[in-house]
């Protein structure tokens, strides 16, 4: 069977979750059977064997793709594992205008995941879907959930000043701001142009969006993509969404509020990214990769104006 869309997803000691992450698949709006190509790597807890018995259990939804691998510890790492299932699905396609779609196999899609990404797709658009705590899982907390609605008000107050100075033409308002590998979508053309995912281990899915940018593609944020990613804070991939929820939960525990970068620091990068547009610069993006980091001099304001 060939397709017109895949599917992406990279798992490791993954069997507690992945049947979890299969139902939602065959739960979606668009017609099946769904083409799921599975990377299982490095994994001893018989998440291959859940992931053919959650196929089976949703017979004629699912089109399961599955590659076991060992990589040797030098690859056993995030970006082996994904561009490895994004190969398999790329293989898998019926032409360069059929489209990847990457998850993690701790995601939790609604039901019409597939279908909004469909809508948002064009070969040159890479689509950056929106991750919301999956308040359903069981390493859920109140603590975590107030964060992340805290956070939610920073970017958008973010996005409002980034939209004010400097808005972009084919991403417009309302947007929000995630593009990562719990959620991402782009052709196989543009895929191909890239290069396939960065052999790196973590912030694989970062460096494939900007190989993808710098190749002509055009990254937009519709607020109709999104996803549900695990809170949990014991991960798979080093520097993941893991490691950011314990340093959540450490956060939740304390006074202090965490600190961000104030909101003058992004007016002032905005009219620097304008100016630079204005003067006919065309390497903006590569250019503020080289620039410092901007300070944490601002504690995280309320997720409610006082």
């Amino acid at each position: 069977m060939m397709a017109a869309y895949c599917v992406c997803v990279p798992a490791r000691n993954e069997g507690d979750r992945i049947g979890v992450l299969i139902d939602a698949l065959a739960n979606q709006d668009v017609p099946g059977p769904i083409p799921l190509a599975l990377c299982v790597n490095n994994s001893d807890d018989g998440t291959a064997i859940r992931a053919r018995m959650g196929a089976d259990a949703n017979r004629g939804r699912i089109a399961l793709w599955l590659c076991e691998c060992d990589f040797p510890p030098e690859l056993a790492h995030a970006g082996s594992a994904r561009r490895a299932a994004m190969e398999l699905g790329r293989d898998k396609l019926d032409t360069a205008d059929g489209h990847l779609i990457t998850t993690d196999a701790d995601c939790r899609p609604p039901e019409n995941w597939i279908s909004a990404n469909l809508a948002c797709a064009a070969p040159d658009r890479i689509v950056g879907g929106r991750i919301e705590i999956d308040g359903a899982d069981t390493d859920c907390s109140p603590a975590i959930i107030a964060l992340r609605q805290r956070f939610d008000r920073y970017w958008h107050d973010v996005r409002a000043i980034e939209d004010a100075i400097d808005p972009c033409a084919w991403d417009p308002a309302p947007r929000h701001g995630d593009h990562t590998g719990a959620s991402l979508m782009m052709s196989a053309y543009l895929y191909d142009r890239a290069g396939g995912v960065p052999l790196l281990a973590s912030g694989e899915d970062r460096a494939l969006v900007e190989a993808a940018v710098a190749a002509g593609g055009r990254l937009v944020h519709p607020i109709a993509v999104w996803t549900r990613a695990s809170p949990r804070r014991a991960g798979r991939a080093q520097g993941g969404m893991a490691e950011e929820m314990a340093r959540w939960a450490a956060a939740g525990s304390q006074a202090a509020a965490p600190l961000v970068p104030a909101f003058r620091h992004w007016r002032e990068r905005a009219a620097w990214r304008r100016a630079g547009r204005e003067a006919g610069r065309t390497d903006i993006a590569q250019a503020e990769r080289t620039l410092p980091p901007m300070p944490c001099d601002m504690p995280l304001p309320p997720a409610v104006p006082a």
